[in-house]
């Protein structure tokens, strides 16, 4: 089950975190992966890694918020048979504490960066019959998080632009879904605790993931799993949906 021998994968932000854990799994399941990402360097380090490990991967710059660097990238391909849009950025505020800059950089990468490797991409897919598409969502989308103004607009662009693609392109067997994680232990969260807590790293860090009823934070492999179910032909019933991953989070938080 779940192979995905002989299918052209590509993961945007697949440079570290969860991006980093979806292409290594995708790759491990016989998919190709093109591992995009900003940093050259970091996508390079995991296409060797997949590479040592007796899969198959490229790696590929990607500022997924200029149209013209996404497209080049995708016409290298030849054919798309998956979409893994992982890139994202996070961002700190209220609707009066979020400047302008950071804002439009959040629409930059989180909206605008999701809707030009679907605009480069779907075409391919419809090209040579059908493929598949995930997109990195959160628990954001749907309920209100403290400070998070700005990154939960970008989600719920995200979530609304699931639901149009699996609408607009039934017909073509192109399948959108889109996934929904609360806190993932990734070197974000760590940056982010050395940045705003130093010398109080461990005791945020225990704070934040018992905020999960699970008790405790998602790890980026565990991420990969349901990604791994969504794009393989397992779950070719499955289109439109989006999947909470959350230890609890958003129905046994009360």
């Amino acid at each position: 089950m779940f192979g995905l021998t002989g299918k052209q994968a590509v993961v945007t932000g697949g440079g570290s975190g969860i991006g980093r854990a979806v292409a290594l799994l995708l790759a491990k399941q016989g998919a190709r992966v093109t591992v995009a990402d900003i940093n050259r360097d970091q996508a390079g380090a995991v296409a060797e890694e997949i590479i040592r490990g007796g899969g198959l991967a490229d790696a590929g710059k990607a500022d997924v918020s200029d149209q013209q660097e996404v497209k080049a990238l995708f016409a290298g391909l030849g054919r798309l048979d998956i979409l893994v849009n992982s890139a994202g950025v996070s961002h700190i505020g209220t609707a009066d504490t979020t400047g302008e800059a950071d804002f439009d950089r959040l629409y930059n990468v989180n909206v605008k960066g999701v809707y030009n490797c679907l605009h480069a991409g779907i075409p391919l897919m419809k090209k040579q019959g059908g493929g598949v598409i995930l997109n990195m969502c959160s628990i954001a989308a749907t309920i209100g998080i403290p400070d998070r103004f700005a990154y939960s607009m970008t989600k719920g662009a995200v979530y609304s632009m699931t639901l149009s693609v699996a609408r607009d392109y039934l017909k073509d067997k192109v399948r959108c879904n889109c996934i929904s994680p609360a806190r993932v232990h990734t070197p974000f969260v760590d940056g982010f605790l050395q940045k705003n807590y130093p010398g109080r790293e461990q005791e945020m860090f225990d704070k934040l993931s018992r905020t999960q009823p699970i008790g405790r934070m998602a790890e980026p492999e565990e991420i990969a799993a349901l990604v791994l179910y969504l794009v393989s032909d397992e779950a070719a019933f499955i289109t439109g949906c989006d999947y909470p991953i959350d230890g609890g989070f958003t129905k046994l938080n009360n």
